[in-house]
Parts: C-alpha cells; structure tokens; sequence
C-alpha cells in the first residue's frame, strides 16, 4: 500500500520563505500575506477593513484615501494604457468609499531606456483621464532604474476625495439584492 498525496490547485504553501506572484494575484495567497504578515505589524483600525480605500476623520470632515500601484505588462492595450488605468483605478477606489475624488498623486519608476515617446503618450493619458474624471494631479514623484531593473514602467497612483454622505460603503455589507452599479463605457 502506497500513501497517497492530494493536491489541489494552487498547491498549498503551509510556510513560505520568498514571496511569489501568487501573492500578489488577490486569492488566497494575497489573503495570507496580509493576515500573516502584513497585519501582524500594520494593525489600523481602516487597513482591517481590506478596502481599497481608507475613510479618515480630520477636525469633523470625513476624507477617503487610497493608493494603488500598477505594474502592468504591457502598459500599452487595446483601449488604452497604464497611466489612464491608474487614475481610474484610484478614482474608482475613492468613488466606492462613497466620497468625490478631489485629488491624485503620480509616481513614476521609469526603467532606463524607456522611449521618451511612450511616456509622452502615458502622462497625456493621465491628464486627459484626470480631467474626465475633475481630479487634480497634485504632487508625484519620479525615479529611474537601470535598464533591466524595471519593465518599462511603474506607476503608482493616491488619491484622496471628500466623503458626502453618512452612508458607510464597504464591501463587508453587501447584501444579496443590493443593486450594483457600473459607471463607464
């Protein structure tokens, strides 16, 4: 008699020493990086809520925050391209803590020999998606890494927003026969 071993996919990792793509993907490897380790030294009351955005209280006026990196591959796709992604994507997450995006942060890990072309048409997306969307780009950074360092570009995007309601948006209370809603095209 042979002992049988049962897998099931993804294989389960009881321990891990590296971190893999598989923990950046959103399923269950992303869920134990936060509660396994991330949370174990980041503990706030906003972050336990695993929301893409943050609602915080400054001298009685509620504000959504909310940060998101993209690294796409490639960052140039049929409709469209990483920098307009990454405004959307962070106006989304304000949007869905019930608040009106006011403002965005733009950073930039540009990978040494990147056409200055690319980048041109990237951040022309960025404004052109910013003002559709009434928010400001209003700080940012800007870093080069050496060629091979990067894959073409980063780009990572905050975003804060002003919240109008008492209404408390948060994925934790969706109900089954709650009306979902989709903005866009």
């Amino acid at each position: 008699m042979s002992d049988q071993i049962s897998f099931s996919c993804p294989i389960p990792m009881p321990g891990y020493d590296k971190i893999t793509l598989a923990h950046g993907g959103g399923g269950s490897f992303s869920y134990k990086l936060l509660h396994e380790l991330i949370f174990k030294y980041l503990n706030s009351e906003p972050l336990a809520t695993e929301h893409d955005g943050a609602v915080v209280e400054i001298n009685g006026v509620k504000l959504a925050f909310s940060t998101d990196s993209y690294v796409i591959d490639p960052v140039f796709f049929p409709g469209g391209n990483i920098g307009e992604l990454a405004v959307y994507g962070t106006v989304n997450d304000i949007a869905c803590c019930g608040a009106k995006p006011l403002f965005l942060s733009l950073s930039l890990i540009i990978e040494e020999g990147l056409p200055v072309e690319q980048l041109e048409i990237i951040l022309a997306s960025v404004r052109r998606a910013a003002d559709r969307a009434g928010v400001s780009v209003v700080t940012g950074d800007t870093k080069v890494v050496g060629h091979g360092k990067g894959d073409k570009i980063f780009v990572n995007t905050s975003g804060v927003g002003l919240v109008y309601t008492n209404t408390n948006i948060s994925p934790r209370r969706a109900e089954p026969g709650d009306a979902v809603l989709l903005s866009g095209t």
